[in-house]
């Protein structure tokens, strides 16, 4: 993925963000922006695992699910969502027990298994952490 097309998903997404969040005093949460690169022919199968499973784990582990996008033109199987978090220690804690759980290794396995493989390619997950800025209407 190109840089330009990298800064472009990132305000799209925020925008959207900031738009459906309801704005806060001294918003001190840390977002999570992430991208997914589905394998070939995998996608469908990526966003069922998240619609009926890992949206729902991510609460329990407390994860905010702000929002969950894929591009009009998506030739490369993206997957677009962004998280909040309290902090950087709570997406730690949060991330180490939601990879831990016995729920989420069973819903992988099962939806890897199912398709044959990893529904991701090689290195195609994407984390990058944000905080708003002073001007943000999330703030």
């Amino acid at each position: 993925m190109t840089a330009h097309l990298t800064t472009f998903l990132l305000a799209a997404g925020l925008a959207v963000a900031s738009a459906s969040v309801e704005a806060k005093t001294n918003d001190s949460r840390l977002y999570e922006l992430r991208t997914y690169h589905a394998e070939p022919g995998k996608l469908n199968d990526l966003l069922a695992r998240f619609r009926d499973h890992t949206t729902r784990l991510f609460e329990k582990h407390g994860m905010t699910n702000i929002g969950y996008w894929v591009p009009v033109e998506n030739k490369d199987n993206l997957l677009i969502y962004l998280l909040a978090h309290k902090d950087a220690a709570a997406a730690q804690k949060s991330w180490g027990a939601f990879r831990a759980d016995p729920a989420w290794v069973a819903v992988k396995k099962a939806s890897e298994d199912a398709a044959g493989g990893s529904l991701t390619v090689p290195d195609g997950v994407k984390s990058l952490f944000l905080k708003p800025t002073d001007f943000s209407p999330v703030k």
